[in-house]
């Protein structure tokens, strides 16, 4: 049987559209399939639905603590971004591969699979676990049901490699997330009478300019880590809907909303001091008018902070695999502080690509970052063979 590398199989990865809001099964079935070809067991864990799943394997002996290479195989949309190539079509320009999650991260998956001959070849004295995920992209939320597989099965190996795109560099923290969704009710009526009514987008701008003000005193007054390229906490309005016409109060206006929190901070709080503002200041002048009028804040996505100690085995192993004497921390989430959380394992985000291409039209992943990634998962394998 010829090994494929870890270009060709990007190609076959690229080739399924695993758009978050989609099923990812085709793929989770084809990268099944393969393991099967080199005696490789693999587990489902499903969602609710029973259209996307969750992908488990054990490479080695199962009974001792091993590492876990974790990526998800979800992405982003395409729809409405301008394309040189088809998404679908891995297509090599000028040492590039383009195509949707090329970066993002299948480039990384690419890695792994084109691995797995070599790992089941070696006399492995310790494990190397897969765990490819779903649903990354809308606030990790799909690996929670394959931690807790994990977690009420007594499997908690050694450390974890998260292979988001970080150029092969060692990440180790990243900070927390809170996505909120807020909807304003007020009471509708023609403008000439705009008194008698109570102006939904006219209170959802309050709230814009309090997460404005939060933003403000993060960025002055807030917690800091020098090891961030942003380095306090941050607060953002990403979009904001509501009114029909202007000759109409609107009744209603949703605004979605976040806080992107360094890990030492606490991210509830911040959203616990938006929801008093709207219940003490805002809805009893809404009510004053209109006794149906309120605000809803719901957190509809979060994942905890990363902050893994640098002097950590798997920071020290990964450097040395790598052969880099830094780590940094980044603004963007990963399912690493899942693991770290739920599982108590050391955790650590190291994987090809540069986050910069991300969810971009044109994405793409250098070649030369795809052959950094295959030499590191050989010296993790030399790492965990018996003879090692």
């Amino acid at each position: 049987m010829q090994t494929p590398t870890s270009q060709q199989i990007l190609a076959q990865l690229i080739a399924f559209d695993t758009t978050s809001h989609r099923s990812n099964l085709g793929l989770i079935d084809h990268v099944r399939a393969y393991l099967a070809e080199y005696g490789v067991d693999s587990r489902l864990v499903m969602d609710a639905t029973g259209q996307k799943a969750n992908l488990w394997a054990t490479i080695g002996p199962a009974d001792r603590a091993g590492v876990i290479l974790s990526g998800h195989t979800d992405t982003v949309p395409v729809e409405g971004q301008d394309w040189t190539s088809d998404p679908y079509a891995l297509t090599e320009r000028d040492g590039r591969l383009y195509g949707r999650g090329s970066c993002d991260m299948k480039g990384f998956l690419a890695c792994v699979l084109a691995a797995v001959p070599d790992l089941v070849a070696r006399d492995l004295d310790r494990p190397v676990h897969l765990a490819f995920s779903y649903d990354e992209e809308v606030g990790c939320v799909g690996v929670v049901d394959l931690l807790e597989m994990l977690r009420d099965e007594g499997i908690r190996p050694a450390l974890c490699i998260v292979g988001e795109p970080t150029s092969m560099q060692v990440v180790i923290g990243h900070k927390a997330k809170r996505s909120m969704r807020v909807t304003v009710r007020g009471r509708g009526c023609h403008s000439s009478l705009a008194p008698q009514g109570v102006n939904a987008v006219d209170y959802a701008a309050r709230l814009v300019v309090r997460m404005q003000d939060i933003a403000a005193r993060l960025a002055t007054t807030g917690g800091r880590d020098t090891d961030y390229d942003i380095t306090h906490s941050t607060a953002h309005t990403g979009t904001i809907r509501g009114g029909t016409a202007l000759n109409i109060v609107p009744d209603l206006c949703t605004l979605d909303c976040e806080f992107r929190v360094l890990p030492h901070e606490d991210a509830d709080a911040l959203v616990d001091e938006l929801r008093a503002y709207a219940r003490d200041d805002l809805e009893p002048m809404m009510r004053r008018t209109a006794p149906e009028a309120g605000i809803e804040i719901e957190v509809f996505a979060q994942f905890p902070g990363l902050e893994t100690p640098p002097d950590a085995e798997v920071v020290t192993l990964v450097k040395r695999l790598t052969g880099s004497n830094g780590h940094s921390k980044v603004a963007f989430g990963t399912e690493g502080g899942r693991f770290a959380e739920m599982l108590g394992v050391p955790t650590v985000v190291c994987g090809p690509g540069a986050i910069a291409q991300a969810h971009k039209p044109d994405e793409y992943i250098e070649m030369s970052q795809l052959d950094a990634c295959d030499g590191f998962l050989r010296r993790l394998a030399d790492w965990a063979t018996r003879e090692a």
